[in-house]
């Protein structure tokens, strides 16, 4: 029997790469984002269905739920992809600013998530949060975006001890660059500056990743999928980091680095 699997931000960058990959596996998709054309256009590669609303509404999720109960009788897991910025230091972040990247990031995440809950636990199933690096480390002026990322490892880990119980088994990835369009955009300050091209823009911004490269939208694809299916059965509040070992880096070092030297 085929997996449910429910999807936000379903429509570009990380949700659309695991659209297509679980597709490829037989998975039933449902398909949830703001805009109806992004999300079309992965439903004629993939066959989800395509519900377009806003995650972080409990009023959108009470209709979400009735069409996709009806369509597939069952959820089996929730990757809960839907995100956005946050950009600006505390000063620099006004009151709209910071309420939008709390939403955008934080509360599509927590309706996501209480939504489809109830379904979850029939099926123990399984929910993945799409958090960051910017969960685990600060960068420049970032705020609204870096605590709401902080945040959803709080809610990753209380879901998870919350409905372990139940069968329901909670994780969180944590990306660093990934090849998206939104990382596209924030390549553009760089490339103004610079005057490079957007792979000398990601080269840059990678230079001391042990790695030296960013992530592809299918990479991280790939971890949420393992973090679904049964060869993770064990797994449950954890905080995956998928970042090509950036968060390994001992950044009072990279001054010998730089020198050619190993401290």
């Amino acid at each position: 029997m085929s997996k449910t699997v429910v999807i936000t931000g379903a429509g570009t960058g990380i949700g659309e790469a695991c659209a297509r990959r679980l597709a490829a596996d037989g998975a039933n998709l449902v398909l949830i984002g703001r805009r109806r054309e992004p999300l079309e256009r992965v439903a004629a590669a993939t066959g989800g269905l395509v519900l377009v609303g806003d995650a972080a509404s409990s009023s959108a999720w009470d209709g979400f739920i009735a069409r996709i109960i009806e369509r597939f009788g069952a959820i089996d897991a929730l990757l809960a992809c839907a995100g956005g910025h946050g950009l600006g230091s505390a000063t620099q972040t006004d009151d709209e600013t910071w309420q939008a990247a709390m939403r955008s990031n934080l509360d599509s995440a927590f309706h996501s998530a209480r939504a489809c809950l109830p379904a979850l636990i029939e099926r123990r199933g399984s929910i993945v949060l799409l958090g960051s690096i910017a969960s685990l480390a600060a960068g420049p002026e970032v705020c609204g975006y870096t605590t709401a990322k902080h945040a959803l490892l709080g809610l990753n880990r209380s879901l998870a001890n919350d409905y372990g119980p139940q069968g329901v088994r909670v994780n969180c990835v944590c990306p660093g660059w990934v090849r998206t369009p939104m990382a596209d955009a924030e390549m553009q300050p760089l490339m103004a500056h610079y005057g490079d091209d957007l792979d000398a823009a990601y080269a840059r911004v990678c230079a001391n990743v042990p790695l030296r490269r960013p992530a592809s939208a299918e990479e991280i694809a790939r971890v949420c999928r393992f973090l679904i299916s049964d060869e993770a059965s064990i797994i449950t509040g954890a905080a995956l980091v998928a970042d090509g070992g950036s968060s390994i880096v001992d950044v009072p070092t990279l001054a010998f680095t730089q020198l050619g030297n190993t401290p």
